[in-house]
This record gives structure tokens, sequence and C-alpha cells, in this order.
């Protein structure tokens, strides 16, 4: 799941996580952990526009920090930018920080990684938003070299640039692109897996169908992870008004309402559940781990 506290845009942040902070975020990540939850999700922006701030508001936790900071509170969960955008940083830059977290986490990092969608936040950080896709490729050509060879970048004078600490995964950590375009899906098929950023369910077979035909092409034998976020899920009956669309029932309600993902080719589902208050949310992330997440996994 992709947690609430650091992120909160009026898209989806609940009224309660305007006075939530570090404790919060932190308890959700572990109950999270806990519950078998594959991995947690924090996302990157670095500032908002004074037009777009009262829908996305100015809250966005820094990705890699935070992220941090979380692996000292959990112990199996996964540790996912969800995404970040690596045109805003020079590519060492990005292999230094994500090769660090992996060392210090044991392994537990999935670079999520994305093209970026704020004109403003580009143009404040001196780069060109109409080619952030081919800065994209470019970047992600050097991050991937870096995670994973020590010595993988030069100096203008063509010495080799070393960084150590290394990644604890081999070759490297995954690398998963974020986006609902045909060229994100086309950039997410050279790597590992990909995330769609809020593509309907309806319409995801012909996308995962581009992807799995793109890694055909390319000679790429392995299969891709394939992430979807699914809709607001509630355990049970929720007895308020939730105020969005959300799918509720039994644990085998929602088993069965979710295993259209894997016949259409998901692999793993970001969800997400509707609360009023920090107990509310823990509670469902553990009744979901519990009851839910065993129905979908047998």
């Amino acid at each position: 799941m992709q947690l609430p506290v650091q992120a909160q845009s009026a898209l989806f942040a609940e009224p309660w996580e305007r006075t939530a902070g570090p404790a919060q975020l932190a308890a959700i990540a572990a109950a999270a952990d806990a519950a078998g939850f594959d991995y947690i999700g924090v996302c990157d922006h670095v500032a908002i526009p004074r037009r777009l701030a009262a829908a996305m508001s100015t809250v966005w936790y820094d990705t890699i920090a935070t992220l941090g900071w979380l692996a000292a509170h959990t112990t199996r969960t996964r540790l996912l930018s969800h995404v970040f955008n690596v045109t805003y940083r020079h590519p060492l830059v990005t292999a230094k920080a994500f090769a660090t977290l992996d060392a210090l986490s044991a392994g537990r990092v999935i670079v999520g990684v994305g093209a970026g969608h704020v004109p403003e936040e580009f143009a404040a950080l001196g780069v060109d938003f109409h080619r952030r896709g081919q800065l994209l490729d470019a970047a992600l050509t050097d991050v991937d070299a870096a995670l994973r060879d020590e010595f993988a970048l030069t100096d203008p004078a063509g010495g080799g640039l070393g960084q150590a600490p290394r990644p604890a995964q081999s070759p490297r950590p995954p690398i998963w692109v974020g986006g609902s375009a045909p060229a994100a899906v086309r950039r997410a098929a050279r790597y590992d897996g990909w995330l769609p950023q809020g593509t309907p369910r309806g319409e995801m077979r012909p996308l995962v169908e581009l992807l799995t035909k793109e890694r055909a092409a390319a000679g790429i034998e392995t299969a891709a992870a394939v992430g979807a976020v699914t809709e607001w899920l509630y355990v049970g009956t929720p007895g308020w008004d939730v105020d969005r669309p959300c799918a509720s029932g039994t644990p085998a309600e929602l088993a069965e309402n979710l295993r259209e993902y894997a016949a259409i080719g998901v692999t793993h589902l970001q969800v997400r559940f509707p609360s009023r208050t920090l107990a509310e949310l823990t509670d469902q992330i553990s009744a979901f781990g519990a009851e839910v997440g065993p129905l979908l996994t047998s």
C-alpha cells in the first residue's frame, strides 16, 4: 500500500491525516509489516505550486528520508518509491540514495520511477518539462548502470567514479516504472515492473498485453511485476458514509472481487482503505492481511 500521512492530496487524504505525523506514519507502516503486506510506498514531490496547493496540498514527505526512517520501524515489508522522479536529481545522486537505502534495509528496496506531471516543479528545478520522457530514459540508463556496477559512471576526464555501500540485492534493486500511457508501459518493459497510475480495471488488459509484447520483442524471458491500484476497500460494512466508491463485504466477497485482477495479468495489488481514525485504518490493514490476503495467495 501507498502510505497515508506522507502525502496528503485532497484526492485521497482523510481528515484525520491533517494532524498526523511521524508517530502515526510509523504505526501504519508497522501494521502493514505485521500484516504481511509486500511493500509500503512513499511518493515524491519537491515543491507544489500555489495554483495546485488546494488540490494537492504541500504535504509530501521526502521519499528517501522517509523510507530510510521507516526501514528502522519495519522488518519484512519492502520499501517502494511510488514514484520517484529521477530527472530531478543527477543519476549518481539517485543511485547513491537507493543503494544506501538497500544496504541499510537488508535488501528491501524497490525503485519505483515516473516522469512527473507538474510543469512548475520542473521549471523550479531547471528541468525541461517537455523533454521529461527523454530525460527519464537517459537518467534510468545511468541509474541502472550505477546500481549494478560500483564504477559504472565516469568523471569528465574519463576516470571511474566509485560508489559504496553497494546495494544488498544483486544485480541491483528492482526498477518499476509508473504511468498509464503506452509510452510508460514500453519503458517499463525494459525494466522489472510496471506501476499503473490510476488505470481503471477495465482498461488494464490491453496495457498488460503491450507490456508482454514489448518484453518478448526485446528478448526478455522473465515476467515483469505488474501492479494495480485497487478501488477503495473495506473489510466488513463501514456503517458510515465513506464518500467515495468503495468495495466492501466479507473477506470472501472482497477476495472474489479482487481475483479478477489476476486474470488480467496483475501480480500484486496496491490496496487502500477509507478510515476515520488511525485505529480504524490499522484495524483494516490487519483484517485484510489476516482474512483477505490468504484467500488471494492460496
